[in-house]
């Protein structure tokens, strides 16, 4: 048998998309279910609960103080912080990829609602 005989030829059709900074490959199959994990968006979450922690502990007084110590303005800080009131199933689903379409960093910057059920009613529109 010639070598061509036990060669085996798979063609998988791919697609290379954005995925919170940085790309991933798409497959046909897989599109519906692939996780859409927002790296952004899960870092100013992450940030936004470590700077709570910050000044829950008194390691940080105000939140001009928490701003100077990490040089950023002190604005972008309280926006941030503001994640850290989102519906606990709301952050458990951008942390895990399964956010709603839309929903970005610059959506969580802007106005929602304070209360949860609100907040989830807001996600699905």
């Amino acid at each position: 048998m010639s070598e061509a005989a036990h060669t085996l030829t798979v063609v998988i059709p791919l697609r290379v998309k954005p995925r919170g900074g940085r790309k991933a490959m798409v497959t046909p199959g897989v599109l519906a279910l692939e996780r859409r994990q927002d790296i952004t968006l899960i870092k100013a979450v992450a940030r936004a609960f470590r700077w709570r922690r910050m000044l829950e502990t008194g390691r940080f007084a105000t939140i001009n103080e928490l701003a100077a110590a990490d040089k950023i303005n002190s604005s972008y800080v309280s926006r941030v912080l503001r994640l850290t009131l989102l519906a606990p199933d709301i952050v458990e689903a951008i942390l895990d990829g399964r956010q709603p379409e839309g929903m970005t960093l610059a959506w969580a910057m802007g106005a929602w609602p304070v209360e949860w059920e609100a907040q989830r009613g807001k996600c699905r529109q």
